[in-house]
């Protein structure tokens, strides 16, 4: 156990013990008090969580690699999926009107291939499965 939250457990044993001191009455102040302590805890707990992942993306950009991917690449790979599919309205007309049947299956093939390739990429957020995710609290 951290020493903050050892820190922590003792303000709301105060908080507790001023409770029972002042009465009632006092509640609504002390809750706020205590709230705003652990709101500053986790304040510093992302604060720390931000730093971290910046450093290792500028290490990993330092280093000639590219940074980590986020979440963003499921909205890059939703819309390489919606622009196929407003495209493949006239590549299919383009191909049918050129070569047929034949035309339109390697148009389609075409548009498949792009897709299956560019999915085949590993989900960013799988990647961490089976890996125990560490607590706020343990950064």
């Amino acid at each position: 156990m951290e020493a903050s939250d050892t820190e922590l457990k003792k303000e709301l044993a105060a908080t507790l013990h001023a409770r029972r001191e002042l009465g009632v009455e006092y509640d609504a102040a002390l809750v706020e008090s205590f709230l705003e302590k652990v709101e500053q805890r986790l304040d510093g707990t992302v604060d720390r969580r931000v730093r971290r992942q910046l450093a290792e993306q500028q290490t990993a950009v330092a280093r000639g690699g590219r940074p980590a991917r986020s979440e963003e690449s499921f909205g890059e790979r939703f819309g390489l999926a919606m622009v196929s599919l407003v495209l493949a309205i006239p590549l299919s007309a383009i191909a049918v009107a050129q070569a047929g049947f034949f035309g339109l299956v390697v148009a389609w093939a075409g548009i498949f291939g792009v897709n299956v390739v560019h999915s085949s990429r590993p989900w960013p957020w799988i990647r961490g499965r089976g890996r125990k995710k560490s607590l706020d609290w343990e950064d």
